[in-house]
């Protein structure tokens, strides 16, 4: 998964949110401060894509993503919630696990799979099981870096 993107360890993080509106800005926040991107422009391009319909992807997951025109590859990060909120999830559950996604306005199929290893991530059982369970930042960080590692093998 790591090849599709950029995933530095700083990349992952613990946050608080009470609101969507609060975990897209946290979101931006984190990804101007990791990416040196501007963090209003990401928040404009994240909530305009979250206009379209909740990336709350269920099981308390949401997947913000979102296409710039100022990045040359995928760029991710994940926060994990102090507390759930609600995300207007498919399955009405709140989210404490956030993976979000920038990729180039251009990047096309690269865009879809990068969202798709997300996606499978946090499907597999076990996987998400590990990724809610991990004690901190570090753990998580990886756990992830296995998963692409194994993905790549």
């Amino acid at each position: 998964m790591n090849a599709l993107f950029s995933f530095p360890p700083e990349a992952v993080a613990s946050a608080s949110a009470d609101t969507k509106g609060e975990v897209l800005s946290l979101l931006a926040d984190h990804f101007a401060r990791i990416y040196d991107l501007d963090a209003g422009g990401v928040l404009d391009a994240l909530e305009e894509r979250e206009k379209l319909g909740s990336t709350g992807f269920g099981r308390g997951v949401a997947i913000p993503h979102a296409r710039l025109d100022t990045i040359s590859r995928p760029l991710a990060v994940l926060l994990r919630l102090d507390a759930a909120c609600d995300f207007a999830a498919a399955d009405g559950m709140p989210v404490d696990l956030v993976f979000g996604l920038l990729s180039p306005s251009n990047a096309g199929a690269t865009h879809l799979h990068a969202l798709a290893a997300i996606s499978r991530l946090v499907r597999d059982e076990e996987s998400h099981r590990l990724l809610t369970e991990a004690p901190d930042a570090e753990a998580l960080y990886a756990l992830i870096t296995n998963a692409a590692d194994r993905d790549a093998a």
